[in-house]
C-alpha cells in the first residue's frame, strides 16, 4: 500500500516538474524573442503603447522570474535524474544574459538572445530526461517507510 501511494506521488511530481520545464522553457524564448526583437521594433514601441517593454526593470523581473523558474525546475529534475549538465547550460546560459546586460553592453544583442536559447535548451533537456527517466529514486523507496 505504502509503495503504491510512493508511484502516485512520485508521479504526480512528475507532473509538476514537466509544467514547470515547460513554463521555462516558454519564459526563456519569450526572452530571448524579447531580446532579439527589441533592437528592431524600439522605435515603433510608443506608437502602440507598449515603451513599457523597453523597461529596463521589466528586462530584470524577466530574468529574474526565469532564474527562479529554472533554478527550482532543474534542481528538482536533478534529484529524479541525477545528471547536472541541464544546470550547468542554465548556468552558461544565465552567465551569458548577465553579462550581455551588466559587462559587455556592445555584444549584448549577440550575448542575450543566445544566453535565453541556452536556458531554454537546459529546460527542455531536464524535462527530457525526467520524461526518459522510468526507474527514478527506486534506490530511495528505504525512506518510505
Amino acid at each position: 500500500m505504502q509503495l503504491d501511494c510512493f508511484y502516485i506521488c512520485r508521479m504526480k511530481s512528475q507532473i509538476k516538474l514537466e509544467w514547470l520545464d515547460r513554463i521555462g522553457m516558454t519564459a526563456s524564448l519569450a526572452c530571448a524573442i524579447h531580446c532579439a526583437a527589441l533592437p528592431l521594433i524600439l522605435t515603433a514601441l510608443p506608437v502602440f503603447g507598449l515603451e513599457f517593454f523597453a523597461d529596463f526593470r521589466i528586462e530584470i523581473f524577466m530574468i529574474s522570474l526565469s532564474l527562479v523558474i529554472g533554478t527550482w525546475a532543474i534542481t528538482r529534475g536533478i534529484y529524479s535524474h541525477k545528471s547536472v549538465i541541464p544546470l550547468g547550460l542554465l548556468l552558461l546560459g544565465f552567465t551569458l544574459i548577465s553579462s550581455g546586460h551588466f559587462l559587455v553592453k556592445d555584444y549584448e544583442f549577440v550575448m542575450v538572445p543566445i544566453g535565453g536559447l541556452i536556458v531554454a535548451a537546459a529546460h527542455y533537456m531536464n524535462w527530457h530526461l525526467n520524461r526518459l527517466c522510468t526507474n527514478c529514486s527506486t534506490n530511495n523507496s528505504e525512506e518510505i517507510k
